[in-house]
């Protein structure tokens, strides 16, 4: 049964089914195959039951905050003060970048707002100051991965609801990964700085700084706000999204930038991404009772174990897999699969399920930068209207710095659970 419910969900992705369809395809194929076939009535209930979980309802809200960002200017003010912060460096724009998106991480948690949002100014300005666009876009779609990592997170909240974890606890996991993911990036500019001929500025002056900094202050001090809130116990992981939706709702109207009709335009683009995001959840639910019905998490978990009983050498073995899957499949519906049906493997070789969540958190979240499922990569290439072709070329070498974050996350999972030890106490 798990054969035929797999096999045909990767048939329909080969062949550029959207995945949400994919997943209720093969999901009713399966069902309609097996010894449930008339029990078809099994389907709606578990994609109810899956979606009726309160702890969902934070997706909206930090979808909607990301929009907010994108049409009331908080985005500009945040790329203007990055950009007169390291600006002057060898490689600045591309420094300013990656600065950029470790600030915009911290209100929306979204990569595809990051790369629609921040990426259209971005690719724009360093075009305008003698980049070259692929790689302008190369380093756009590159440095989105921070945003899924550092908190608020959309992929850590729906991990923590299939991983029956705090939402706390893995978005402060996530703080230490996603800045070392950006220091990483910024590193690897400036070593190949070193070799290449790019574009430099004028350094800005304190004033300059001190000025853009009181421009976007309202801005910069988002993230804190929200993250404060809830390590401070003040709100919960939806209440904080909801308290940014609120806050980027503020910040538009003190800016003057917002009018009814981008308010209009974010809500529709929100209720679009939620929608898409829910009936994905609901129907790999669904997909999930069937393998957990077909006893497949048991069987990998005595097929893993026959290869090999070295812990060390089964997370080398997941990286490759995870890396795998995320070329070809879109993180939230890999996520949905993978997580329920590898989580009794995770516990059978004493893996923390925060330390996973790390792992395959960054381990798909590297696909968006992958062909030739890499949503990044699309919405880079027609945003900065740089042909596809060229922007994967140009990003293959700034996948290292990702891997080697990666592997030093995988096999020192101190960097992702210190602390929230520390703020939360161990579990």
């Amino acid at each position: 049964m798990a054969w035929i419910l797999i096999g045909t969900f990767i048939a329909l992705i080969l062949v550029r089914v959207p995945v949400s369809i994919a997943i209720g395809a093969a999901t009713v194929l399966t069902f309609a195959t097996s010894d449930f076939s008339s029990a078809m009535q099994i389907i709606p209930q578990q994609m109810l039951e899956g979606v009726n979980k309160a702890s969902l309802t934070a997706v909206p809200f930090f979808i909607m905050a990301g929009n907010l960002m994108n049409v009331t200017g908080v985005t500009e003010r945040i790329f203007t003060f990055a950009n007169a912060l390291v600006g002057h460096l060898k490689a600045g724009l591309a420094q300013v970048n990656i600065l950029s998106s470790m600030i915009f991480a911290g209100i929306s948690g979204a990569a595809v707002a990051d790369c629609a949002g921040l990426g259209a100014i971005e690719i724009k300005a360093m075009r305008e100051n003698g980049y070259k666009s692929d790689f302008a876009a190369a380093i756009t779609v590159a440095s989105s991965v921070i945003g899924p990592l550092i908190p608020p997170s959309i992929g850590l909240v729906i991990y923590a609801f299939l991983a029956q974890q705090s939402i706390e606890r893995m978005f402060l996991a996530g703080l230490v990964p996603g800045l070392l993911v950006g220091l990483a990036l910024m590193l690897y500019v400036r070593l190949r700085a070193g070799f290449e001929d790019f574009p430099t500025q004028p350094r800005a002056t304190p004033r300059q700084v001190v000025a853009t900094a009181r421009h976007g202050f309202a801005a910069l001090v988002a993230p804190a706000i929200i993250l404060g809130s809830i390590l401070f116990g003040l709100v919960t992981a939806t209440e904080a999204g909801v308290l940014a939706c609120v806050y980027c709702i503020g910040l538009g109207i003190w800016y003057r930038e917002l009018t009814l009709d981008k308010f209009k335009q974010a809500l529709s683009d929100t209720a679009m991404m939620t929608s898409v995001i829910m009936i994905i959840i609901a129907f790999s639910i669904a997909m999930g009772w069937l393998l957990a019905i077909d006893q497949t998490p048991q069987k990998l978990a005595d097929w893993t174990f026959s290869l090999t009983e070295n812990r060390n050498v089964f997370l080398g073995l997941l990286l490759v897999f995870i890396i795998l899957v995320g070329c070809v499949v879109e993180g939230v519906p890999a996520k949905l699969i993978l997580v329920p049906t590898l989580l009794p493997i995770i516990d059978a070789y004493g893996i923390d399920r925060v330390h996973f969540g790390i792992i395959i958190q960054l381990g798909l979240l590297i696909g968006i930068a992958t062909p030739p499922m890499g949503i990044g990569l699309y919405i880079v290439s027609e945003v900065g209207r740089v042909r596809f072709e060229r922007v994967t070329m140009a990003v293959l070498p700034m996948l290292l710095p990702l891997f080697a974050v990666l592997i030093l996350l995988t096999y020192v999972p101190q960097f992702a659970t210190f602390l929230p030890d520390l703020v939360l106490g161990k579990q």
